[in-house]
């Protein structure tokens, strides 16, 4: 029998690969969760500040999971949204974006132990503007980071505490993550992680 060879994908295409699905995420993020408990050895004193835009529904997730392992803990009063917009490097480069408020739980960030949540860790830049912003509105007692994707290619000397996957990439490839709450389509809920490459 005589194969048939492969159509060769046109130049152009999007390929499209996805490498973490709903269930995958969701465990994901109860190891996260269960990790910023024994990191911190507790909740005392805990904060998750989400970065806009998919950080900050990654971060009410922890902290719903937070508040399942620990009974004592109000996930809403451990939850807030930082906004990093004008703090970037890159805003000449970039497209304009709105900023996003932000938002600190009540008790505020002084002394307290920040795990910043975002979704994809990258050059590291998102970050570093992250780390400024909270300059402006107080000063924790330690800063942790949480991401659900660290696919490499660091620009500066930032690293992940708490890691859902570690995704090697090359530079020419996009990562996407897909919730619920910012991506849904035709109402249709979508969880997901993807890389998207250019053939």
């Amino acid at each position: 029998m005589t194969a048939v060879p492969e159509s060769p994908v046109p130049a152009g295409v999007v390929l499209t690969r996805v490498v973490l699905n709903q269930a995958d995420i969701d465990r994901a993020l109860t190891r996260i969760a269960h990790e910023i408990l024994e990191a911190n050895k507790g909740s005392q004193d805990l904060v998750l500040l989400g970065i806009p835009r998919r950080g900050y529904p990654l971060a009410v997730r922890l902290a719903a999971k937070i508040a399942a392992a620990d009974p004592a803990v109000d996930a809403a009063a451990i939850v807030g949204q930082l906004d990093v917009t004008m703090f970037r490097d890159d805003l000449s480069h970039q497209p304009t974006r709105p900023p996003y408020p932000t938002q600190l739980p009540r008790t505020g960030i002084d002394n307290k132990v920040v795990v910043l949540i975002d979704d994809v860790l990258y050059s590291g830049r998102t970050i570093r503007a992250a780390l400024d912003a909270l300059v402006d509105l107080g000063r924790p007692r330690i800063v942790r980071l949480a991401v659900l994707i660290d696919r490499g290619h660091r620009e500066l000397p930032i690293r992940a505490d708490h890691v859902g996957k570690n995704l090697p990439t090359s530079s020419a490839e996009k990562v996407r993550v897909r919730l619920e709450e910012t991506d849904s389509t035709d109402g249709a809920p979508v969880n997901e992680v993807v890389i998207e490459a250019v053939a």
